[in-house]
């Protein structure tokens, strides 16, 4: 029981939730996501740069550093690198220097270059934020979610590396909470999740947590008030960057497919929706239609699909689906769904008493 601050780092938001559960107090604020804020401190900077820190989010911050780096120095140490890629020379090859950490940080001295640091938790922005709710940012336990595609051994496609480490997890435990780890469990080879947790010990919290964000978004659907008392539901949480679908059988995953959003339609959800419960989804399949993999373990049959349910910031695409899929908003906001999903997780973990999110 305590303060939690839970936080759904993404591609296009940051969303932010602190839960007491002693009082049974939330506040929330969505805000612009960490690599979109980072994004623009770069492109208003002129110059040589040196980039120290650890590894996050790309997408924005690494277009940002390949355009500078084509009308002036960047120098990246090799922790800060992989936010554009785990190669190395996938990162030189666009005029990049990579170096160790020692000599980036002692060139954050030189005037020739302006500094920047890579993170996906931006502390003193988290606090302000905090600050702002009218709550100290103090918590006792902090929970934090992220896509993480791993660092493949060579010869491994990321997306194939991604589906074999959710594989091997939910092996043991066929749920999404499965992918909630203390700060001191995160496996070796979730290099993002990993440079999450370590930058959390920065919290002076008592417990650290980090999870995978689709299997948040996942899980955070399912607690929406409308699944509840529904034993067999489709859940799809259509993000800024990637669209996840799960199909649910008494909280347990029976599938989950991941697509990037920009190639989802209404048609193609409403097949690889159908598709899912009827087990018919591949990851072999999913990933030749140039989507991110899916994961099978059993069906329970399209017909006998109680509730399907649509969260996410790009759910509108959802509108046009032939399917009577509904619209969710987990404890009233369609944005909290990552974090309830954590929330869950966590009270799960800890054994604490059940939640209401409505």
């Amino acid at each position: 029981m305590g303060r939690y601050l839970l936080l759904d780092i993404g591609a296009g938001t940051l969303d932010m939730l602190c839960y007491d559960t002693d009082h049974g107090l939330h506040y929330k604020a969505v805000v612009r996501s960490p690599v979109r804020v980072l994004a623009d401190e770069i492109r208003r900077t002129r110059g040589n740069l040196v980039v120290t820190g650890c590894e996050m989010g790309g997408g924005p911050v690494s277009q940002a550093l390949i355009d500078r780096a084509k009308t002036a120095e960047v120098v990246m140490s090799a922790p800060s690198a992989a936010t554009i890629h785990h190669d190395v020379q996938r990162v030189t090859a666009h005029g990049i220097r990579v170096v160790d950490a020692a000599e980036a940080e002692a060139l954050r001295c030189d005037s020739r270059f302006h500094g920047i640091h890579t993170g996906d938790l931006q502390l003193d922005r988290l606090q302000r934020l905090v600050q702002g709710f009218g709550v100290p940012f103090e918590f006792d336990a902090v929970a934090i979610c992220a896509q993480d595609h791993g660092a493949a051994p060579p010869g491994i496609s990321h997306l194939d590396f991604r589906h074999r480490m959710f594989t091997a997890a939910l092996a043991q435990l066929p749920a999404p909470e499965t992918l909630l780890y203390g700060s001191d469990q995160v496996p070796e080879e979730m290099n993002r999740l990993s440079a999450i947790a370590t930058d959390a010990r920065a919290f002076s919290a008592d417990r650290l947590y980090v999870m995978d964000s689709g299997m948040a978004a996942i899980l955070g659907a399912s607690m929406d008030v409308l699944a509840a008392k529904k034993k067999r539901i489709l859940v799809l949480d259509i993000a800024t960057s990637h669209t996840v679908g799960a199909a649910m059988q008494g909280g347990l995953l029976c599938s989950f497919f991941e697509y990037h959003t920009m190639d989802v339609t209404a048609t193609r959800l409403d097949r690889l929706l159908k598709d899912m419960a009827d087990g018919k989804l591949s990851h072999r399949q999913i990933l030749d239609e140039g989507g991110h993999g899916a994961y099978r373990r059993n069906a329970f049959g399209y017909d006998g699909v109680e509730l399907i349910l649509a969260t996410g910031p790009r759910r509108r695409l959802a509108l046009e689906s032939i399917l009577p899929i509904v619209f969710g908003a987990p404890w009233g906001d369609n944005m909290m769904t990552g974090t309830v999903g954590l929330m869950e997780a966590v009270r799960r973990r800890e054994g604490l008493p059940p939640i209401s999110y409505l």
